[in-house]
């Protein structure tokens, strides 16, 4: 049992642990939104933005170029309505794609501003392509579509779907919430018009921001007439220009953001994905070594979340879900069970941000722990060695 003086491991999907120093960059005095000091700050978390967006592939290659990114100070939910209601309005068509529940909140955000036609899938199982294709014809304007499926633990194939947005001219929006900074993200390859992500996911940077890339020459497509008046991305463009945002910003959690992002550029996309990897790659290792099935149903080109694990709890175990969930707690480890009517019948764990690979042992064994104080016998020594393997391979 580990020592409850340790600090808490956040091992849920958000928010993630926070360096000392993206804390300290928050604890700095006050500033206006509206002062040359701001400006600097906001200008270095742009620069950050724009190296993230801009670099996410696995040999540091570029990945887009020309965007814009923006800053907005709200959540990613913010920034999914900002993204449709800035690019659709009533007279147009909306496919959205649903296997989860952020699927289902695009699709739910969507349906305020147009018509809209759902792609669905079971929780955790992968899109049908052939019904993707048929639902994206020439009558629809904008597809929505969530890369990495927080609430399952899949990652939803972007690139394919983007070739079928890309064929009827159809605009291609994507929740990169929870990959972008952790994972691969080619946005001009994938035909991505315009990519979302929170602060608080792999960016390990202070949740009430979030972010978005408008793809090269798309500011023509923007509608902001037809959305909020607080999102109107048009002028959001305009004040990005000049290192602020058209309404009051959150000055601390932008040098938080700040900070953070020049950590990211410090480690280097290419060694931040790989580590990424290597440690998801771990947790599904150790999982299954305590004879744990993994949560979701893969076909290609689907795959597993590398920033996300998701595993069915045992019969017996989900009988008595809070007492495993309890058990873990005790441990000073938060990790997330399911979400809407999972809830009770799997875990996640997550691995964004800047977590050590002593941090996954951790997490891997105060889940061992937990499962044994629920009756369900697992070789905790054993799931640490094959967890080994991957983060030594």
């Amino acid at each position: 049992m580990l020592d409850m003086a340790d600090e808490l491991l956040l091992l849920n999907p958000g928010p993630v642990p926070l360096s000392p120093d993206v804390r300290s960059a928050m604890a700095e005095p006050m500033v206006s939104h509206r002062s040359a000091a701001f400006e600097a700050d906001f200008e270095r978390a742009q620069s950050g933005l724009r190296y993230i967006f801009e670099t996410g592939s696995v040999d540091g290659s570029r990945t887009a170029t020309g965007g814009t990114p923006l800053l907005l100070m709200g959540t990613a939910s913010l920034a999914m309505e900002a993204a449709v209601s800035n690019l659709v309005g009533p007279e147009d068509t909306v496919v959205a794609l649903e296997n989860g529940k952020f699927g289902r909140r695009f699709r739910r955000i969507a349906e305020r501003y147009a018509t809209v036609r759902t792609v669905a899938a079971e929780w955790g199982d992968s899109f049908d392509l052939d019904r993707v294709k048929a639902a994206i014809d020439d009558d629809v304007d904008l597809v929505t579509m969530v890369h990495n499926e927080t609430s399952t633990g899949v990652l939803n194939p972007v690139a394919a779907v983007g070739d079928v947005a890309a064929a009827v001219d159809a605009r291609f929006v994507v929740d990169g919430v929870t990959s972008i900074g952790g994972d691969a993200f080619h946005l001009d390859e994938w035909g991505v018009d315009l990519a979302v992500t929170d602060a608080q996911k792999a960016l390990a940077s202070p949740p009430g921001i979030s972010a978005i890339y408008l793809a090269e020459g798309r500011e023509s497509a923007l509608e902001p007439d037809n959305g909020p008046f607080y999102t109107d991305l048009v002028r959001h463009v305009e004040k990005a220009a000049d290192n602020q945002t058209p309404f009051t910003s959150a000055v601390p959690l932008v040098r938080g953001m700040a900070t953070a992002l020049e950590e990211i550029q410090a480690e280097t996309m290419p060694a931040r994905i790989a580590r990424h990897r290597a440690q998801a790659r771990a947790f599904r290792a150790a999982f299954a070594a305590m004879d744990l099935e993994r949560f979701p149903t893969i076909e290609a080109p689907s795959a597993m979340s590398n920033t996300v694990t998701a595993i069915e709890l045992p019969p017996s175990v989900k009988s008595d879900a809070e007492a495993f969930f309890a058990a873990v707690a005790e441990q000073n480890v938060s990790i997330s069970g399911g979400q809407g009517h999972l809830g009770g019948d799997i875990f996640r764990v997550s691995n964004m941000g800047n977590l050590t690979d002593d941090d996954i042992r951790r997490g891997i064994r105060a889940v061992g722990e937990a499962l044994r104080s629920v009756d369900w016998g697992v070789d905790i020594e054993g799931a640490l060695a094959a967890a080994d393997d991957e983060l030594e391979a």
